[in-house]
């Protein structure tokens, strides 16, 4: 099973118990707080992907992290779960699947905006209207800048992108005249 498969399912199965508990947000929370943790720290990384590192070692490490983090016990038993099926490596991609399918189901798309210049208040608050009628959905957005875009803006959901970049219009123009 490839890893975004496993993590999609395991996305979905804690998603329907921490919805269940209400827990989505803090739940969310404490396992991006634990995905920094285990990503910045090159030992905690290697001793959890290890192989090699015995499972009882491994356990120990993370009993005692549990400990001193004081996570929720549905988080300390979705850890405990990943570390035992060798997964707890693959945390950020769970993270990221659990996002998206908390996103799903409370009618959340993501979209990653770019612009050649920081975008103002009153553009963010249109843009965000704009992308809500065109998907049905309430749109939360992240924006970057890109100043080799020239000018407009590119938005990408999922794997759709909406291009209003001026290099692409410019790119356009020139298959026009070249066709």
């Amino acid at each position: 099973m490839s890893s975004q498969t496993a993590a999609r399912r395991y996305a979905t199965a804690l998603a329907d118990v921490i919805v269940e508990r209400g827990e989505e947000r803090i739940v969310q929370s404490e396992l991006d707080a634990w995905e920094n943790m285990i990503s910045s720290n090159e030992a905690l990384l290697e001793a959890f992907s290890n192989p090699t590192v015995a499972y009882e070692q491994k356990q120990a490490v993370l009993e005692r992290l549990i400990a001193r983090t004081k996570v929720r016990p549905t988080t300390a038993n979705f850890l405990r779960l990943l570390l035992k099926n060798q997964r707890l490596a693959e945390l950020s991609q769970m993270n990221e699947k659990l996002s998206q399918v908390l996103d799903e189901r409370t009618g959340i798309v993501s979209a990653d905006v770019t612009s050649a210049r920081p975008v103002s208040e009153e553009t963010k608050t249109l843009l965000g209207e704009k992308l809500a009628q065109l998907t049905g959905k309430k749109a939360r957005l992240t924006f970057n800048t890109d100043e080799s875009l020239l000018g407009g803006i590119v938005t990408r959901i999922g794997s759709t992108i909406y291009d209003g970049s001026v290099r692409n219009q410019l790119n356009r123009i020139r298959e026009e005249l070249a066709g």
